[in-house]
Order: structure tokens, then C-alpha cells, then sequence
């Protein structure tokens, strides 16, 4: 019987087969918006990310990757968060994650609130629980943890980049926020 494990290692594209397909593909994504809980599920923080833009600046984002070939939704979401937060994040992925909504992000700005000069992609967003220690990985400079008020002040939405406010709005308002 096959293995349902997925293989990262041979599922990865060459850059030119990546631009070749970002070209003339949507390109499927996960979005993950990392919160800590207390006993009773209560949203008590959200986690966003501090990061360095291509071109320099430096803005908020949420957990975001590829779905790589042959890889469960679930082993993507573990896996970005794994690379953004660190392997002690301890994430609580649901035995079958539903997303809260579908974000397209299109290279043209302003078809949707999302944008992504390099392609048009299609996000699942997720919110997961984490209850490990989290720390900055890979490209990621810093993580703060906004409770959900402060998340909500329009200062830290605006430093959200590709729509990523837009979409932390949405995922606090499935969870019964304010906003």
C-alpha cells in the first residue's frame, strides 16, 4: 500500500516550473491564523508574524504557504507552522480541518482584498490553536501576540500586508469578535 505520508523532498517545483505554472494556474495555498485559548476555547491572543518584504519593508503577516503535490491540507498547515512558529508550537490541527473561508489573492490589485503580485492563488484559511512555545523561524523576524482588541485596532491591520487584515478581521468575526 502506498504511503500517505508526503514527500516534500520530490514535490517541490524548479523555480522556472513554479513561475511556468504561476502563469497559468491558480495556485492552492493555506492561510493560518495561530491563536492560544483558554479552557473554555475563548480566543485569548492571535499570532502574527513580523517580516521583511521583498522589497525591503517591514510589515505583519499571518502563517501562508503552498500545498505541496500529494500533501494532506493538514500536513501543510503543520508544516508552515512549524516553519514560522517553531517546532514546539504544538499546533491543534482538527481531525478534519474546515476552513473558515477562501481567500483569492490575483496579481491585479483590487479584484479582491488580497493580492499577490507573483500569481493568482486560492487559500483555505484556517485558525488553529497552539499551545507550545513559539518562536520566530525561518524568515520570520518576530512574533507578537495581539489579544483580539488590540488585533483589531486599525494600526495593526494597516501593517498587514497582501490582504492578511483583511483576512484576521474575517477570522475574528467567525469566532464571534466584535469588529
Amino acid at each position: 500500500m502506498p504511503s500517505l505520508e508526503s514527500d516534500t523532498a520530490t514535490s517541490w517545483l524548479t523555480r522556472d516550473e513554479l513561475d511556468s505554472a504561476r502563469e497559468r494556474l491558480p495556485i492552492l495555498y493555506i492561510d493560518a491564523v495561530p491563536v492560544r485559548v483558554d479552557d473554555r476555547g475563548d480566543v485569548l491572543e492571535v499570532g502574527v508574524l513580523l517580516r521583511a518584504s521583498s522589497d525591503g519593508q517591514i510589515i505583519r503577516e499571518l502563517v501562508s504557504g503552498r500545498v505541496l503535490y500529494h500533501e494532506r491540507i493538514r500536513d501543510a498547515l503543520l508544516r508552515h507552522i512549524e516553519k514560522d512558529l517553531g517546532p514546539m508550537a504544538l499546533p491543534q490541527v482538527p481531525p478534519s480541518p474546515v476552513p473558515f473561508t477562501v481567500a483569492e489573492y490575483f496579481p491585479t490589485p483590487g479584484v479582491t482584498p488580497f493580492h499577490d503580485e507573483r500569481q493568482h492563488a486560492v487559500s483555505l484559511a484556517f485558525i488553529v490553536p497552539v499551545t507550545g512555545d513559539c518562536s520566530p523561524q525561518d524568515d520570520t523576524l518576530d512574533l507578537s501576540w495581539l489579544s483580539p482588541h488590540d488585533a483589531l485596532r486599525s494600526g495593526a491591520l494597516a501593517d498587514m500586508d497582501r490582504g492578511h487584515g483583511v483576512l484576521l478581521r474575517q477570522a475574528l468575526a467567525h469566532l464571534g469578535h466584535p469588529v
